[in-house]
């Protein structure tokens, strides 16, 4: 039997190039999900969730990822009138023991998965997170990550996160980021250059931006040699209609798995580690990546 184990550290985003750690030695089977939350129920939400989570081990993963925000919903309005209804609260260890997310422990613990999902987490000195949490197959409940680059108007209601996160599940070396953190491709090779396999990513995408949602995640995986699992909310009222598409991808960029964009739905694959091993032995863009990318810049004139 396979054992999880799960960390978070301090990931330092301007350090010297270091070679990826060694491929895992088996496969992982994962599954991201599109679905669509109601706004301010977290109980309720956190009980599809389990639901949601049962499907995706049924289906044989050992790791699930659900969409940002996805326990309380991405619905401003909502989050800025409730946040006390909205919010989960963390101590000071990164636990989090809402009675509210029972359900959710219990589908874990049970089915033996991790649960990778968004939330509103309200942290002991008061700031207020977008949260990746990582429901262990113990049943624990932990901030795995908390939103570094906040989008639009989430810096009203948010505080940006301080540090990146790498989540260890057997010897796979799952980086973490939030929807907007995987626009920025420096996010995405830190999480490489610690040396990820793969990127996770729970997100709310709108509708009107499908091309952009299915281009970012692509090259996140192709500029690094990696897997990437994209999961993403679906329906809704206008203006906070999402659009699906949750994918997941292989080391170079091509889907794996990918959503409509309606309909919930919990997509499985399985990443290999050859793969991944063939891959970056083809396209050694993380051994090749110079320590100082670009040295000094001169001007010239045309």
């Amino acid at each position: 039997m396979q054992t999880v184990r799960t960390a978070w550290y301090v990931a330092v985003y301007h350090r010297p190039v270091t070679p990826p750690h060694p491929v895992p030695s088996a496969p992982l089977t994962v599954a991201t999900v599109q679905a669509t939350p109601t706004p301010g129920d977290v109980a309720g939400n956190a009980l599809a969730a389990a639901e949601l989570v049962r499907r995706a081990a049924g289906q044989g993963a050992r790791v699930a990822v659900l969409p940002e925000l996805y326990l309380c919903a991405y619905h401003p309005p909502t989050l800025a009138a409730d946040p006390v209804g909205t919010d989960v609260a963390v101590d000071p260890a990164g636990v989090v023991a809402d009675g509210r997310l029972d359900p959710l422990r219990a589908a874990a613990r049970t089915a033996g998965i991790t649960v990778v999902v968004g939330a509103a987490a309200r942290h002991p000195d008061g700031r207020r997170t977008i949260a990746a949490l990582v429901v262990d197959r113990a049943g624990t409940v932990r901030v795995g990550y908390d939103k570094q680059q906040l989008w639009g108007d989430e810096r009203e209601l948010f505080s940006p996160g301080g540090r990146g996160a790498t989540l260890l599940v057997d010897d796979w070396r799952l980086g973490l980021g939030v929807c907007y953190d995987g626009c920025f491709p420096e996010h995405g090779r830190a999480a490489a250059l610690d040396g990820a396999h793969a990127y996770l990513c729970p997100s709310g995408y709108l509708a009107g931006s499908e091309h952009r949602r299915d281009l970012y995640y692509a090259a996140r995986a192709l500029d690094n040699t990696m897997f990437v699992v994209f999961a993403n909310a679906v329906g809704g009222g206008d203006p906070w209609r999402f659009n699906g598409g949750a994918a997941i991808y292989d080391p170079q960029g091509r889907p794996l798995a990918r959503g409509a964009d309606e309909g919930t739905a919990v997509l499985v694959a399985s990443l290999d580690p050859a793969v991944l091993a063939d891959t970056r032995a083809a396209h050694s863009m993380l051994a090749d990546l110079l320590p100082s990318q670009g040295g000094p810049r001169v001007s010239l004139t045309g």
